[in-house]
């Protein structure tokens, strides 16, 4: 009897073995199925109406379109101008910014590492970056290569980005001062979408192969991809052609542009500008598994590694509501994962100073849609779910379209109310504490590092000295709170500014809030310290 037992386990052992090979040799293996979806006419015509409308809806300067299907970009279409002041018609070969559309690049240039034997995607991040620190000391020396990746370290939604965003200091500085970022979750417990650990990303990969993360991406991944017009910095913009412009609305209705900014510290995380023609090459050599022509960019099995759920991501009401088909959503390896109309999604937005993109890719049908524009809107990601619903499931309605536009009718009202709110908050006829000249002097928060406040007539202005973007004036509000007035234009609204006085009767602190979806400046405390 035990000899029995002994046999059938050995038989069952070597069962599981050989099936275990077949299972591997299978998802080793190249992708060679062709898609069965059938795209008619009147489909590609509804998703050109729906753009176009959208494009003169949505206060668009430009929109660009590029579609992928099985292998070939199908169609492409581009609605709209350069400049929304200019005469320049967009095209596909436009440039636009895709920001964190960059970050699946960063995890294809591991995944390379990890074919070429020189990483494991389960390694420490410390045993390539010793030096680099969170806000535990488990945190620190638990931290892998996926967790860089797939926004579950504990830090709230770009906790940090402030220390990036349109400052002096270097990529290295930016990891340095994060480890005073604080927690808002348990590690690996829940969803927060973070730039600062692409950026160490990005450090892991220059730590392995010797050289830059941009000579890196460009050498392994946009040459072999074809990508000619795609740069890695706005440094790269001068004496180009064919260039959308960033824009923002200052008042309903009205188009502005601003100035590129410059990402060159979070590079990894999204620096990328390019075409939606070249971002269809990467789709369709996305969805053949790494392969360029017999060229095979990075193996079958890092797609699944990158493809694979490591976080997952509650669908909310509002999703469940307008797109029902949402079963499911998470975040891979740089990647969005969903499922919509009974497919697997991968996807990804990108969101950069007056420029929002988005791409959706469908594996198994072979179908990707590749989406930017020009202005700070959301058009792109409201397109990219209702393009899916025209193309898979011929569906007549766009109902996050619609829903845009809905918003975008009742925002006039919204920000009259919200600046009646503000008004009636505020407490008539104080005045501040003390002479203005006794609020000015340097303040110093820890991690980020100082503020200037001087006194200039009877107004006091002010400079983020690592931010040369962050500069303006204070309008007396209530008590000691003032309202924050940018003098530079770009996409952050006006703020308040609170200084906080001390036992004494002295200014002691400095206190900011912007309230905007992207920078949270309340993570800084000023302290006064000249």
């Amino acid at each position: 009897m035990i000899a029995q037992i002994s046999f059938k386990t050995k038989h069952l052992t070597r069962c599981a073995s050989a099936f275990l090979i077949v299972l591997c040799a299978w998802a080793c293996a190249p992708a060679t199925s062709t898609a069965q979806l059938k795209i008619s006419k009147s489909q590609w015509n509804r998703l050109d109406a729906a753009m176009l409308e959208a494009q003169q809806t949505l206060n668009l300067p430009s929109l660009s379109v590029a579609v992928v299907h099985d292998g070939e970009l199908v169609w492409s279409q581009s609605h709209g101008k350069l400049d929304a002041n200019g005469t320049q018609a967009a095209n596909p070969e436009s440039l636009y910014a895709m920001a964190s559309n960059t970050k699946a690049f960063t995890s294809a240039a591991l995944a390379q590492l990890v074919d070429a034997g020189k990483l494991d995607w389960n390694d420490r991040v410390q045993d390539y970056l010793p030096d680099f620190e969170l806000y535990d000391p488990y945190v620190t020396s638990e931290l892998r290569i996926t967790d860089l990746l797939c926004h579950r370290s504990g830090l709230e939604t770009f906790s940090g980005d402030l220390l990036w965003y349109g400052t002096t200091w270097s990529a290295d500085e930016v990891l340095q001062r994060a480890r005073h970022l604080q927690p808002t979750s348990p590690f690996r417990t829940q969803f927060g979408y973070q730039n600062i650990l692409y950026i160490a990303a990005g450090k892991v990969v220059e730590r392995i192969t010797g050289q830059s993360w941009t000579a890196t991406v460009r050498d392994s991944l946009l040459i072999p991809l074809g990508m000619e017009r795609a740069v890695l910095s706005t440094a790269e913009l001068p004496g180009m052609e064919n260039i959308a412009l960033p824009h923002n609305e200052l008042e309903e209705g009205v188009l502005t542009t601003i100035d590129w900014v410059n990402w060159d510290n979070m590079a990894p995380a999204g620096a990328l500008i390019t075409s939606v023609t070249d971002m269809a090459q990467w789709m369709i050599t996305q969805m053949d598994s790494g392969r360029v022509a017999d060229e095979r960019l990075w193996s079958n099995a890092q797609t699944h590694a990158m493809w694979t759920m490591h976080t997952p991501i509650p669908v909310s009401r509002f999703y469940a509501d307008r797109l029902p088909s949402m079963h499911f959503r998470g975040y891979g390896l740089g990647w969005e994962l969903g499922t919509l109309h009974g497919r697997k999604t991968v996807g990804h937005s990108g969101g950069y100073d007056g420029m929002i993109s988005r791409q959706m890719l469908v594996p198994e049908e072979k179908l990707g849609i590749f989406i930017a524009t020009n202005t700070n809107s959301s058009v792109p990601w409201a397109l990219g779910f209702d393009a899916l619903g025209i193309l898979l499931a011929n569906d007549k309605a766009t109902p996050l379209l619609d829903f845009l536009r809905e918003r975008r009718a009742a925002e006039p009202a919204e920000k009259a109310a919200a600046e009646a709110e503000l008004l009636a908050a505020r407490v008539p006829d104080t005045t501040p504490s003390l002479p203005l000249d006794a609020y000015a002097g340097k303040y110093t928060d820890v991690m980020y590092g100082n503020i200037t406040v001087r006194l200039d007539g009877d107004q006091l202005h002010f400079e983020f000295e690592p931010t040369p973007l962050f500069k303006g004036h204070f309008e007396h509000w209530h008590f000691d709170t003032f309202r924050l007035h940018w003098d530079t234009q770009m996409m952050l609204p006006s703020g308040t500014a609170h200084f906080g006085l001390n036992t004494s009767g002295t200014v002691e602190s400095l206190d900011i809030d912007v309230p905007n979806p992207d920078f949270d400046f309340t993570e800084l405390h000023f302290v006064k310290s000249e």
